[in-house]
């Protein structure tokens, strides 16, 4: 999830936890736990974007990290304060604030490595890593208790509300997603398409309008289905997969292009750009509906860069939505049909 999305969450679970002896001091520090695992994106400053993008929500998003990390912070702790608290609730407060981190995390579409060393990330793919939804009425929660006197009910009772209701949301897309994913191959048999695995995924910013992602034979299908109206067989688009680029540029299995398909779980197409070649991880959506319709490219790839057909570099390209995003648009569409041809 977002960077602010995670300060809410460490400062309301230190709250939970010491926030009747500490006051506001708990909170202050469980938002600097819970941002403590994102700091691996300094990864990029050590490695090539590709191993970053690889090692990023890795052993800092697990739980042995938690384990390793947290004594230490609650030492600091403890010491700041000359004693004043105990270690015992010290290391609950900062265990439960670093490791709700990667759990909040484990619902987005890049997962986590909960279990490393194990090579292995869990990704349910029921929120989007930006929800309104989820964020706002959770830090409206934590402002207000932050006013209040340490030693109040109301406070208690408020920040306990906080944590029931962003775990209800979570559960609450869970089970959206099940339902949305159940139709999807009644969908795909009503375009006579037989896909050989599909993904369902929240949209942008919310949890009311999914993409499924369906794999066929030469072919990836992005249908789109929002909670608020029927699906329409119009509202599809068809990616060509283009494999057989990375064979014909002899690139296949350099090791940077198989960790990209690695990360992408074998979701992904080629496009030649030039005399370079494009690979999206389709698993992030299509560009189609943020732009009305305007643009339908992937929103996220690497481009490779050749001299003299030798592979010499690979950077992340996004797409140029400068003119093309059209976000208004976007918020009509969630709740109200609006097909582009």
């Amino acid at each position: 999830m977002d960077s602010l999305t995670q300060v809410v969450l460490g400062a309301a679970v230190a709250e939970a936890v010491g926030g009747r002896k500490m006051g506001n001091r708990a909170p202050l520090w469980g938002a600097i736990a819970g941002t403590i695992p994102d700091l691996d994106v300094f990864l990029r400053l050590i490695y090539d974007p590709v191993n970053a993008m690889f090692l990023h929500r890795g052993f800092s998003h697990s739980i042995v990290f938690a384990f390793l990390f947290s004594p230490f912070l609650a030492y600091i702790i403890y010491r700041i304060y000359n004693k004043k608290y105990s270690i015992r609730m010290l290391l609950k407060l900062s265990f439960f604030s670093i490791i709700t981190h990667p759990l909040l995390d484990m619902f987005t579409n890049f997962g986590t490595q909960l279990f490393w060393p194990f090579d292995y990330r869990v990704s349910l793919n029921t929120i989007f890593v930006i929800d309104p939804l989820y964020t706002i009425p959770f830090l409206v929660f934590l402002l207000i208790t932050l006013f209040l006197k340490k030693e109040s009910l109301i406070r208690k009772r408020l920040n306990r509300v906080s944590l029931f209701l962003s775990c209800s949301y979570l559960l609450v897309g869970c089970l959206i997603k099940i339902y949305i994913h159940s139709k999807t191959d009644e969908k795909y048999n009503s375009l006579d398409i037989l896909p050989d695995r599909t993904i369902t995924v929240p949209m942008p910013l919310t949890s009311f309008y999914w993409f499924s992602l369906a794999e066929g034979e030469e072919a990836f299908y992005f249908s789109y289905e929002s909670l608020f109206y029927s699906f329409n067989q119009k509202d599809i688009d068809t990616i060509q997969k283009n494999h057989f680029l990375l064979e014909q540029r002899g690139v296949m299995r350099n090791p940077q292009v198989l960790k990209i398909i690695k990360m992408s779980k074998n979701y992904y197409s080629v496009k030649e750009v030039g005399n370079n070649l494009l690979i999206y991880d389709l698993r992030f959506g299509n560009s189609s509906k943020i732009s009305a319709g305007k643009q339908k490219e992937p929103v996220w790839g690497y481009l490779l860069h050749f001299n003299k057909n030798k592979l010499t570099k690979i950077n992340p390209k996004k797409p140029n939505y400068s003119s093309s995003l059209d976000f208004s648009n976007y918020l009509r569409t969630i709740f109200s049909e609006n097909n582009y041809e």
